[in-house]
């Protein structure tokens, strides 16, 4: 047997060889979210895990529709995967749901302790572990800047998931910010994705012209169709992650959401590698970023001034 083996062509040794699989779990598309998880691709990469030769990557979609999550829950956990990679707080706890003992690692903007995700963030217990993009008070932060960027803006739109696990709670809190700002915030809240579209008719006959969009599953899966819908209402957006810029916000304030999926992939490659979730303290985040789309705001009639430019940390041409 043994001289049968060494005579066997490498490549064929090779395939043999079982590499582990990772399942990441998106919260829309795979096209629209593959760019913006490219840093934990790339930080993988960098550790020695490269896709095809020592580790393969399983990709699925929450298509930010929640009736969906369970059924992608249920086949990710069937499957068995060495690792998961769920990349928001509701795919984590759906698949934790369907299979606790399967490892995971996630990123979420909820506090992991208080969605049951973890026991504490420096001893998780179980078997997950992750980044925690805790905001601090960037909600505050980001409408200063907006009055930079328009400070003719006395009144603005805000967006609040009822499905949100938090919901409330994030709504008191944008509310003081704005008035920290001196903006009325008119707030307006959804259950389903289709109630976007109503709202923002709303507002701009109400002569609103800026939306927040705060944290939600629904509308992050989705932000291309909400960008464009926006677009079609003449109102600029404003939003938490760089990712939102992106599909047409004219500004974003919030977590470096590229330091965090480097935070995640470092979790995975010690998870791979034997560690065990549960001992692995939960990564808090380090910065925060502006990103702003001036070529989003033009096409508004707004010119985003020089100053604002020059704080930005990435600037959409």
């Amino acid at each position: 047997m043994m001289a049968a083996s060494a005579g066997l062509p490498r490549l064929v040794l090779a395939q043999a060889a079982k590499v582990p699989t990772v399942a990441v779990l998106y919260i829309g598309e795979s096209e629209d979210e593959e760019a913006a998880a490219r840093p934990f691709f790339e930080a993988m990469a960098r550790m020695g895990w490269i896709e095809g030769k020592t580790i393969a990557y399983d990709r699925h979609s929450g298509k930010g529709a929640r009736p969906h999550v369970g059924t992608l829950a249920s086949n990710v956990a069937g499957a068995e995967p060495d690792l998961i990679f769920a990349t928001t707080t509701t795919l984590a706890l759906a698949v934790m749901k369907e299979n606790p003992a399967r490892p995971m690692v996630f990123v979420t903007m909820l506090d992991p302790v208080a969605a049951g995700l973890v026991a504490s963030l420096a001893r998780p217990g179980g078997n997950a572990t992750g980044a925690y993009q805790a905001q601090g008070d960037a909600a505050q932060k980001r409408l200063a800047l907006l009055k930079q960027a328009m400070p003719e803006v006395k009144r603005m739109g805000a967006v609040f998931d009822r499905n949100g696990f938090d919901y409330q709670a994030r709504r008191a809190l944008h509310e003081k910010a704005a008035r920290a700002a001196g903006i009325q915030m008119v707030s307006a809240e959804f259950t389903n994705f289709e109630a976007i579209a109503k709202i923002f008719a709303q507002y701009r006959r109400d002569g609103i012209r800026v939306v927040e969009l705060t944290p939600s599953f629904a509308l992050t899966g989705r932000r291309r169709e909400v960008a464009q819908l926006a677009e079609r209402n003449e109102i600029a957006l404003v939003a938490h992650r760089a990712e939102w810029a992106d599909a047409g916000a004219i500004l974003t304030y919030g977590v470096d959401i590229g330091e965090n999926y480097r935070r995640a992939a470092a979790l995975a490659n010690r998870i791979l590698k034997g560690a065990k979730p549960g001992d692995l303290p939960v990564e808090l985040p380090k910065r925060l970023e502006l990103v702003l789309n001036p070529r989003a705001a033009l096409a508004l009639g707004i010119a985003l001034p020089r100053p604002l430019l020059k704080q930005a940390n990435r600037v959409i041409s």
